[in-house]
């Protein structure tokens, strides 16, 4: 018998039922108990999704993130949130996003200080980080998690408990003086003993234990630490499933191999050729789970190719072979039969969380009968499979004709920085310490209205371009009164930064339903990139000239760079993501161009997703940065000197990468830095960046609004590494995810303290 289970499912909800159960309540529209009744129901509906499954993961859901779930369930919270009066939830949420509801806010005006949000490994989904000092304590808190496991018995679901690991939790953290956080270990692991035993308690046999950062490169102590760990935890009650994913083991197979846990689950998709190393090293009594079905993409599974592979694999290994999707379902929709508009030959090609499943119910029954007993199943994803490969929908000659011809003259500025940025500054004349915004202002229901309606049919082309014209002369009219230098036009007329550019892009599909968590309640809807890459026609140029015409001010024209939409797209894996990366900046490069016809002086290419992209090996650094920094200059340099290019970078730490960021020679960069307190500006105290650049003071992922005086805290201690010359003034990100009435008053203290710093001079 072959064992099949799940690492995690979607926690949103098809209809994204938890997102609006959340902003409703922060908005003080609902109490905590219609929130945790929302919860109750979407465990619910998600498990019996899975019931199928021989083991069912429980500790997977999450309110917000499972990181900072994992924070709670070890008493590891910030002493900034101690001595609270309220419910642990609200706590959490001040964690989360620096406040909760406003009737739970207890007279906190601004809350507290959320916590630093980063990238989960090479994902779009964002965790908040764990904080540690030399003081750091831990407390078993598992009322969570065994609240969630008893709901799940209750439903006679076959319950599989997941957890992230002791080393990875560590290693995820990060520490705020300047001591060890490994010297925690020892602190950390009769907490994760404690853990073990209350789940054992509950009458369980396995349990999912979570090291994904076994995919990456270990100094030798951390290699250390995972023996010290899983010796420690080796005598405790239950059956530990260790669990990788995102990549290969490599030089930590032999390692993980020999660790005393009853099983372990390895990445089929990213490391199948580790599988045969990987049995031959673990003990005969030892389980192996293998990730046969990809978690990360929607492409559906070639399933009869599979079993070519996997057939002997499993002859081999018999009932110790456990079968599963790659990694947790988070990252891909729910559910692909809602999608009722999808053209029916490319949506024959992709398979969303349930149908994913549902592969693996195929797989695992053509292990245990035979081929024949899955015969109309199996004959249907041939047909798929084959459909896509020969479809003449996926081909384009010309792109793949224009990508052959790039050579490295294509991502070449005419001049050095130091003379551009001479004649930008005749041009655009502005003050020190300039201000500006990332691009998006509020997306209002009014915004939203017009959009379905138009989407609908509802209103004609006309009457939606009138509204977002009204939209677009708000944001003008707002700056003109805030007294911003450089002005944005708000991307009222933009669903999303990628699936706005990937509609007007020949070579992508789109979901109505496809949305996939990317932090808290915020989740974006991936464009599918299926084919060659090409632009018809202009696709900003329009919005921009009319928002330039209602001010004198520069107006900044808006492009997401070549990077992040691939880093944000579901993309096709029939080819190099370097190839495709280069197919979407020739169109992005074609709209520069046409912005810089059209007048528009300053033009900012986001890149916020060029981190997230790294391997996570960093000795495989250096291709995807070489092919990732070349396709950003193509888009992006074929510019006059005259015009100013910006590019944006939000929640990632790149103080590892920045040399390749410099390469870029963006003339002005913007990123995160506010949650950070400015540490991710600490490189440039040993590295000399040469061109302008903005760190974020205004965070946009929290209801806080910063006030003048900590602006300007934080724009005195970016100057101690970069001189102010150099230097703008502007929030983390764009400010669509706001409200207006947070919005303003943030801006008004943020110009306010750029006028405060230049008269210091």
């Amino acid at each position: 018998m072959v064992r099949t289970h799940n690492l995690g499912f979607p926690r949103m909800g098809a209809g994204r039922e938890l997102k609006f159960a959340l902003e409703a309540y922060w908005k003080g529209e609902s109490s905590l108990d219609d929130l945790r009744a929302v919860g109750a129901n979407l465990r619910r509906l998600n498990w019996e999704s899975q019931a199928q499954l021989d083991l069912v993961p429980v500790g997977d859901f999450s309110f917000y993130d499972q990181v900072l779930d994992m924070s709670f369930t070890l008493g590891n919270l910030p002493e900034r949130v101690g001595g609270y009066r309220g419910d642990a939830l609200d706590n959490y949420f001040r964690i989360a996003r620096g406040r909760s509801a406003p009737t739970a806010a207890y007279g906190e005006s601004q809350g507290v200080a959320a916590g630093e949000m980063t990238k989960w490994f090479d994902t779009n989904y964002h965790y908040i980080v764990p904080e540690f000092d030399s003081n750091t304590t831990f407390e078993l808190d598992s009322s969570h998690l065994i609240q969630q496991i008893r709901q799940a018995k209750s439903l006679g679901v076959n319950v599989k408990p997941v957890i992230i690991g002791p080393v990875t939790y560590l290693a995820l953290g990060k520490v705020k003086d300047d001591s060890d956080k490994l010297a925690l270990l020892s602190r950390l692991l009769p907490v994760y003993q404690k853990l073990l035993e209350a789940i054992a308690s509950e009458g369980l046999e396995w349990v999912q234990i979570d090291e994904a950062v076994l995919v990456t490169e270990l100094e030798p102590n951390w290699t250390q630490a995972f023996e010290t760990a899983y010796q420690s935890l080796a005598g405790t009650k239950i059956k530990l499933l260790l669990t990788t994913y995102f990549g290969k083991l490599l030089e930590n197979l032999p390692m993980v191999a020999g660790l005393p846990v009853a099983g372990v689950h390895l990445d089929a998709v990213n490391a199948r050729d580790e599988v045969d190393a990987l049995i031959q090293m673990l003990p005969p009594d030892r389980v192996l789970s293998l990730g046969v079905i990809n978690g990360r993409n929607i492409w559906k599974t070639d399933v009869n190719g599979l079993l070519d592979w996997l057939e002997p694999v499993a002859t081999k290994l018999g009932d110790r072979l456990w079968i599963a999707p790659s990694c947790s379902l988070l990252h891909v929709p729910v559910d692909l039969d809602g999608e009722t508009r999808l053209d029916s030959e490319i949506k024959s090609w992709f398979a969303f969380a349930k149908q994913k499943l549902e592969e693996l119910r195929v797989v695992k029954a053509v292990l245990e009968g035979g081929r024949a007993a899955a015969k109309p199943h199996l004959d249907a994803n041939q047909a798929a499979t084959t459909s896509r490969r020969q479809s003449l929908r996926v081909n384009n000659p010309a792109v793949k004709s224009a990508v052959a011809k790039i050579d490295s003259q294509l991502g070449q500025r005419k001049s050095p920085f130091a003379l551009r940025a001479k004649k930008q500054a005749e041009i655009l004349n502005l003050p020190k310490y300039a201000t500006t915004t990332i691009g998006s202002f509020p997306q209002t229901a009014d915004i939203r209205r017009a959009r379905n309606q138009f989407k609908a049919g509802k209103i004609d082309e006309a009457a939606y371009s009138s509204a977002m014209h009204d939209e677009i002369a708000r944001c003008v009219r707002e700056q003109e009164s805030l007294g911003l230098d450089v002005f944005v036009h708000g991307e009222a007329e933009r669903n999303d930064m990628v699936e706005y550019f990937g509609e007007q892009l020949d070579g992508y599909a789109f979901s109505e339903f496809g949305w996939v968590q990317s932090y808290g309640s915020r989740c974006v809807k991936p464009p599918i990139l299926f084919g060659d890459i090409s632009r018809p026609q202009p696709m900003t140029v329009k919005w921009i000239k009319y928002a330039q015409s209602l001010t004198k001010k520069p107006m900044k024209g808006m492009l997401t760079g070549p990077v992040t939409i691939l880093n944000w797209s579901f993309v096709r894996d029939d080819q190099p993501r370097s190839t495709t990366c280069k197919q979407i900046a020739l169109a992005i490069r074609n709209e520069v161009q046409d912005l810089e016809q059209a007048g528009v002086k300053i033009i900012q290419i986001d890149e916020a997703a060029l981190r997230e992209g790294l391997p996570l090996r960093r000795s495989q650094w250096q291709d995807y940065l070489g092919w990732a920094v070349e396709s950003f200059r193509i888009c992006a340099n074929g510019a006059a000197d005259e015009t100013q290019i910006h590019t944006h970078m939000c929640y990632s730490d790149f103080n590892d990468i920045i040399e390749a960021i410099a390469h870029m020679d963006a003339d002005v960069i913007t990123i995160e830095t506010s949650r950070s307190d400015m540490e991710l500006l600490d490189v440039f105290e040993t590295f000399k960046y040469p061109n302008q650049i903005g760190p974020g003071v205004y965070d946009i992922h929290s209801p806080n609004i910063p006030t003048e005086e900590h602006i300007i805290g934080l724009m005195q201690k970016a100057a101690e590494r970069i001189p102010p010359e150099r230097l703008w003034v502007n929030p983390d990100c764009g400010l669509k995810t706001r409200q207006w009435d947070e919005v303003i008053p943030a801006l008004t203290n943020m110009v306010a303290a750029a006028k405060t710093l230049r008269s210091a001079e």
